[in-house]
C-alpha cells in the first residue's frame, strides 16, 4: 500500500495539482490585497467616503459585518474574470488556427486523358 501511495504522490497530475493550490493560494492573496489596499478605497471615495470593512449590521449581541462579504465577492469577480482571461487565451494558443476548406485537388494528368477518352467514346456514341 506504501508503495501504490507513493507511485501516487508521484503522478504528474499530483504535483501539478499541488503547485496550482500554492499557487492560487498567492493569486489569491495579491487578489484580495488588490480589492481591500486599492479598489474598495476607490470605490469608497466615488460612493462618498464609504469604508466596506466597517459596514456592519448589530443583531442583538451579534455583529454581522456585511460590508466584508461585499469585498469578497469583489475579490471573487477579479480573481474569476482573471482565470476566464487566462483559459481563454490557453485555448487559443492551443487550437491551431483552421483553415479554410481545401477544395478538390485539380486532376492529374491522367484524369485528364480519360476524361478526353471518355468524352470522345460519348461524342462517337452520339
Amino acid at each position: 500500500m506504501l508503495k501504490e501511495f507513493g507511485a501516487f504522490i508521484r503522478k504528474g497530475n499530483v504535483l501539478d495539482l499541488a503547485v496550482a493550490v500554492i499557487i492560487g493560494g498567492a493569486f489569491g492573496a495579491i487578489i484580495s490585497s488588490l480589492v481591500n489596499d486599492i479598489l474598495m478605497p476607490l470605490i469608497g471615495i466615488l460612493l462618498g467616503g464609504v469604508d466596506f470593512t466597517t459596514l456592519t449590521i448589530q443583531v442583538g449581541d451579534a455583529a454581522v459585518m456585511y460590508g466584508n462579504f461585499i469585498q469578497a465577492i469583489i475579490n471573487f469577480l477579479i480573481i474569476a474574470f482573471v482565470i476566464f482571461m487566462i483559459v481563454r487565451q490557453a485555448n487559443k494558443m492551443e487550437k491551431p488556427a483552421e483553415a479554410a476548406p481545401a477544395g478538390p485537388p485539380p486532376p492529374s494528368a491522367e484524369e485528364k486523358l480519360l476524361a478526353e477518352i471518355r468524352d470522345l467514346l460519348k461524342a462517337q456514341r452520339s
